[in-house]
């Protein structure tokens, strides 16, 4: 009997290592909660392109808009979790619990993260129409005529609007909050002069400031942008602590085996120190970050923290 369970445990043990082994068996869908053209859709498929090539499976980037991004976090968070449907997400996922009441998922209990994928500093960006030179021109304008400007973000609860409101608490300013279904639709009002202001991701901003369709004023980040050297940060600018880094991640179900975890943390990690990867994030003003699981959950936990101070503070709620 003691050999037959033997032979057993074995027989499934082994059978386990295959199952494992020949994840994954199909393409892996990767859902994006903004529009393409948004900055997280431009990290996901810049990471996605390479991880195929490791996983020797297509990574199939799909965008599901909408809510600030809860729309595709709870199908994600929904889905067979086999590892075959993960999500990038922006930091703004850290804000959501704290706005959207009743959300169809649980942001701890039922999505849990494999590692940051960049960080990227938003961009304090308006028309050049507005003639504007400088932050201190957009407070003295907010502050003349106070809750009359408008600002864009790239929807309700993402980090866009994490930011701006961030800044509008530090500068002691109030404007009217403009959300979008993703940042190439805010960026378009702004471009029009239907918005005021927005804070960009630096990703998708870059190009239109550089052909003198948008005005850079300030980086949110701690430090100057290499991309932008000659822009100062809010800080600098004059709002103390007003810093915000919008930063891209890879996440999955709960529920996903730890040992695919584990590869699709390899194989994004590896994605992201590639020369084809960094010369891409770089261009466009971001930086590849990374981390352990377990370190990028603890992370997101304190963001979350960060997030619901901020938003009770401004009395954010979903709109």
């Amino acid at each position: 009997m003691k050999r037959i369970l033997t032979v057993l445990a074995a027989t499934l043990i082994a059978g386990g290592a295959c199952a494992q082994g020949t994840w994954p068996s199909k393409p892996i869908r990767m859902v994006v909660p903004f529009t393409a053209g948004s900055v997280t859709d431009i990290v996901g498929r810049t990471v996605a392109e390479a991880m195929a090539k490791g996983l020797g499976q297509p990574v199939i980037v799909e965008n599901k808009p909408g809510a600030g991004g809860t729309i595709g976090a709870a199908q994600v968070a929904k889905s067979d979790p086999d590892g075959h449907t993960i999500l990038v997400h922006s930091s703004g996922h850290a804000l959501n619990p704290a706005i959207y009441p009743g959300l169809p998922y649980d942001t701890v209990k039922d999505l849990t993260g494999v590692t940051p994928l960049a960080a990227v500093p938003n961009v304090l960006v308006v028309s050049p129409a507005r003639g504007w030179k400088s932050v201190a021109d957009v407070i003295a304008a907010a502050k003349a005529k106070p809750g009359q400007l408008n600002y864009a973000s790239a929807g309700t609860g993402s980090a866009t609007h994490m930011n701006a409101e961030k800044f509008k608490l530090r500068a002691g300013i109030d404007a009217q909050h403009v959300p979008f279904k993703g940042t190439p639709e805010a960026i378009t009002d702004v471009i029009g002069g239907r918005n005021d202001w927005f804070f960009a991701p630096m990703a998708s901003a870059l190009p239109l400031i550089r052909d003198g369709r948008l005005q850079a004023l300030a980086v949110s980040s701690a430090q100057r942008s290499p991309a932008l050297p000659e822009v100062p940060t809010t800080v600098e600018a004059g709002v103390p602590g007003s810093d915000y880094t919008l930063w891209v991640g890879l996440i999955v179900p709960s529920a996903t085996p730890p040992a695919v975890v584990r590869r699709l943390h390899d194989e994004a990690v590896k994605a992201i120190h590639s020369p084809e990867v960094k010369a891409r994030l770089g261009s466009l003003g971001a930086d590849g970050l990374t981390m352990e699981p377990a370190a990028f959950n603890t992370y997101i936990k304190a963001e979350m923290e960060t997030a619901a101070q901020i938003a009770k503070t401004a009395n954010l709620k979903a709109q």
